[in-house]
């Protein structure tokens, strides 16, 4: 017998507020505590729900839930937003109602400049296993980061979720006001599934990289956009 480390997997209960729907549970995710007020602005920013930071009075972190106050004229809508079932850590899209606006949500305008060498990519694989903190001593978790056309690594964020690491990256972008992107390329530890594809255009990532293999969807989502 030994002692071992395991992810943590726990639920994060997510409500918004407003002044024209009033107070609403919109879901649960599974996700590795930290950076949970990243996640969920990346959360609502993939989602459509909010465009900026100037769509959010105030997010209200609690252990298990986050409450987030929303302006007037965010595009918060219960009937697309609210999701009757539980977020697990292995989708990012499960429990929504229709997917029609997130296969066509468009984010900032991409960077069709924007070129990485595969030196550059084969860098980022050189160091992004020792960036990745909580992977070496779990090896349960994924990894999301962007990398400038030097192979440098900017920001990591690690989660039980691939999704909710992408939140992650793309909340601390979007809660300093760095969105889109530019000039950065986005890493995934996963496989490319189209809910990361669609992540990273809605965080204006001209690029995105995937150790695994990508899906028809994302495939057609990327080739899109």
């Amino acid at each position: 017998r030994d002692v071992d480390f395991v992810t943590s997997e726990d639920a994060l209960s997510i409500s918004l507020s407003d002044m024209e729907h009033g107070h609403h549970n919109i879901g649960v995710t599974m996700r590795t505590s930290g950076h949970d007020t990243y996640l969920v602005l990346g959360f609502l920013y993939c989602e459509g729900v909010i465009d900026s930071m100037h769509d959010v009075i105030a997010v209200d972190v609690h252990e298990g839930s986050v409450n987030v106050e929303l302006a007037e004229g965010s595009s918060f809508d219960p009937i697309v937003h609210c999701r009757p079932s539980t977020v697990t850590s292995a989708c990012g899209i499960c429990g929504r109602s229709t997917i029609d606006d997130a296969l066509h949500m468009h984010g900032p305008k991409l960077d069709e400049s924007f070129r990485i060498s595969l030196d550059a990519v084969s860098m980022c694989l050189d160091v992004i296993r020792a960036e990745q903190k909580l992977f070496a001593i779990t090896g349960g978790s994924h990894a999301c980061a962007s990398f400038d056309d030097n192979g440098v690594i900017h920001r990591i964020y690690e989660d039980i979720g691939r999704h909710n690491a992408m939140d992650k990256l793309v909340g601390s972008y979007l809660s300093d006001s760095m969105l889109p992107a530019n000039g950065l390329a986005a890493f995934v530890s996963g496989r490319a599934s189209f809910e990361l594809v669609q992540k990273s255009i809605r965080g204006g990532f001209p690029i995105m990289v995937a150790i695994g293999a990508p899906s028809t969807l994302a495939v057609d989502l990327a080739n899109e956009h």
